[in-house]
């Protein structure tokens, strides 16, 4: 593999979106750090990718702490390898009418989706500012540009993310660092949104036409595509739906 030297560090990686760009990325010869809050829950995927003669790496962090993210980073740098890419893919996806949207839920939406993304972008971009290079990516949703009923909360949050990735990129484009925003106005095709769907319509996933849910794979080539842009074609934000999406 061309490019072992290179790293590719995934912060809020779950077993969906961020276990597939692992997979794509270690595909692509990078060396990947999966970041979750409890490093266990990856234990599977890494022992899947080792076991294809890729080079992965779990690692525990809370990404609303800023020492956390601060010392997951340089340990990345120190004992791995120099920050490439990074995806900030963390988030909580909360329904609340209004009037039950406390302050303490309105809050953690924020701070885990927005706040966090913030905290990973400044230190992630730290090192590849030393390093002269890098891409910054930041996983959005329908939520990013439209505030649904029932979304206060989380609408808010992914409106700041939002903000967060466009300055960054206005700010570091000029330096060589490519900041990224992939909308996904879309089902994500996995266990979690199966179990979703089942409950809240009792329509299982397999009795759905094909294609009405976005692929993992499909995200995380998406990024692959971003992340290899030549720098003078770079796009800031894509948007990505199955086509028989409703917009």
């Amino acid at each position: 593999m061309a490019e072992t030297n290179k790293t590719a560090l995934l912060v809020g990686a779950g077993d969906a979106i961020g276990a597939a760009v692992a997979r794509r990325f270690a595909a692509g010869g990078y060396t990947v750090c999966i970041a979750r809050r409890d490093a266990a829950k990856s234990s599977a995927l890494v022992e899947e990718l080792t076991g294809t003669g890729s080079r992965v790496h779990a690692l525990s962090v809370d990404a609303r702490r800023e020492t956390e993210v601060q010392e997951l980073c340089e340990r990345v740098e120190r004992e791995i390898g120099p920050i490439e890419v990074c995806l900030f893919n963390a988030g909580s996806n909360v329904k609340k009418e209004l009037h039950e949207t406390s302050e303490k839920l309105f809050f953690k939406a924020w701070e885990l989706a927005c706040f966090a993304g913030f905290l990973v972008g400044r230190e992630a971009t730290r090192h590849m500012l030393r390093h002269g290079r890098g891409t910054m990516l930041f996983t959005g949703a329908t939520a990013s540009v439209r505030g649904s009923s029932g979304f206060a909360a989380f609408a808010s949050a992914k409106f700041g993310l939002r903000a967060v990735a466009q300055a960054m990129a206005r700010e570091l484009g000029p330096k060589n660092i490519h900041v990224a925003h992939l909308l996904i106005d879309a089902g994500v095709d996995s266990p979690a949104i199966h179990e979703r769907m089942k409950a809240a319509t009792g329509v299982d996933a397999s009795a759905i036409p094909p294609d009405s849910l976005t692929r993992t794979s499909s995200i995380a080539e998406t990024y692959w595509f971003v992340h290899q842009q030549s720098r003078d074609g770079w796009s800031h934000e894509l948007d990505l739906r199955p086509s028989v999406e409703k917009w």
